[in-house]
């Protein structure tokens, strides 16, 4: 998958200037990274987001109950947390180490997988399309994960040694994941199980690597990433140190949702909600950072092919009386969500209004 972003602007690395603002007091945090509108917001509350059981869910004599949960869940929030999930223990230890490890690599051997011009895939910070737009606190890695096809090794980490088959092993695994909390969602929602499996066909996988430096001077108005609503079908969230830091707009108001340890937090993606025509929500969420504490995750994304139609289902459209959204290419959309870049603005201007 080319992931092209015309005219992207390279940040600086965040983990370089967040370590030298914390050996030199002279050293401010630069102005493109203040928010001064975080003040301004209502103080965000903490939340319990809805917990599903996957193992009850995948039980044909326990899935109901947890089905209606599953449906209460992506309509009300489009978030939930996953437990039971089926994810080896030690793949999980397995993975956080080898993340953390690669972040603590010296930069100059993490610029070894660096991004390159207009493309998102590799080591760096979050893109930016205009010279004045706020930059995010946070430095990341990107890898396209599945098809096999579309992997491109030279910007993925050769250490730790382990990374590499660490990361395979842990995609494969939440791919079948992804897989059956799709089918479970077809069929709460009345629809053949492969209904969403079928728009997923030879779709892709990516990773993204987040990592969130401490930032002491200024923890209360920088932010580790820009409030946006994801681009895919669905995305597995992992803390890989349990601290919190994921925030959900709901109401108005952001909400700070508390991680359960070892449970993947999953959320509706943009596709989904256009392609269930509403019923499920997308939801803006952000990452605010800590003043003491770093902050590392690992958000994995599935997505259709590029070439994929992109609509509301006919069977969901027929129940509702309505369409909501418009139809275009995966690709279309994709092209569209990063030239607009981050918020719900486009996602928004995909919906139809009637006058």
């Amino acid at each position: 998958m080319e992931v092209e972003v015309g005219g992207a602007a390279k940040a600086p690395n965040v983990q370089v200037l967040a370590a030298k603002i914390a050996s030199d007091s002279t050293v401010e945090v630069p102005e493109r990274y203040i928010r001064p509108e975080i003040n301004d917001e209502p103080m965000a509350e903490f939340v319990d987001l809805p917990v599903i059981d996957f193992n009850r869910l995948m039980d044909p004599e326990l899935s109901q109950e947890e089905s209606l949960k599953l449906n209460h869940a992506c309509e009300e929030w489009g978030f939930f947390q996953l437990v039971n999930h089926g994810m080896p223990e030690e793949l999980m230890k397995k993975v956080k180490e080898d993340t953390t490890e690669f972040f603590k690599l010296p930069v100059e051997e993490k610029e070894a997988y660096a991004q390159i011009p207009n493309n998102i895939e590799g080591y760096g910070s979050t893109f930016t399309l205009w010279e004045e737009r706020k930059l995010d606190w946070g430095d990341m890695l990107f890898l396209v994960t599945r098809p096999q096809d579309q992997k491109k090794m030279r910007f993925w980490p050769s250490h730790p040694l382990t990374f590499r088959d660490t990361i395979d092993k842990y995609c494969a695994c939440l791919q079948e994941i992804s897989c059956g909390l799709l089918q479970a969602m077809a069929k709460t929602l009345g629809l053949d199980s492969e209904r969403f499996l079928d728009v997923m066909k030879c779709g892709i996988q990516s990773m993204r690597f987040n990592y969130y430096p401490p930032c002491p001077k200024a923890a209360d108005k920088v932010i580790g990433l820009s409030p946006h609503s994801d681009s895919d079908l669905l995305t597995l969230l992992l803390q890989v140190n349990d601290v919190h830091g994921l925030q959900i707009r709901k109401y108005g108001k952001w909400f700070i949702a508390k991680p359960i340890t070892g449970a993947f937090v999953v959320n509706v993606g943009d596709i989904l909600e256009i392609l269930t025509n509403g019923r499920y929500k997308s939801n803006e969420h952000r990452a605010l950072v800590h003043a003491e504490t770093e902050r590392i995750s690992l958000a994995g994304f599935h997505s259709p092919s590029n070439d994929a139609i992109v609509g509301p289902l006919p069977e969901l459209v027929k129940e509702q009386g309505r369409v909501n959204y418009k139809t275009m290419t995966y690709s279309e959309y994709i092209m569209a969500y990063f030239s607009k870049q981050y918020g719900k603005s486009l996602l928004e201007s995909a919906k139809i209004v009637e006058y």
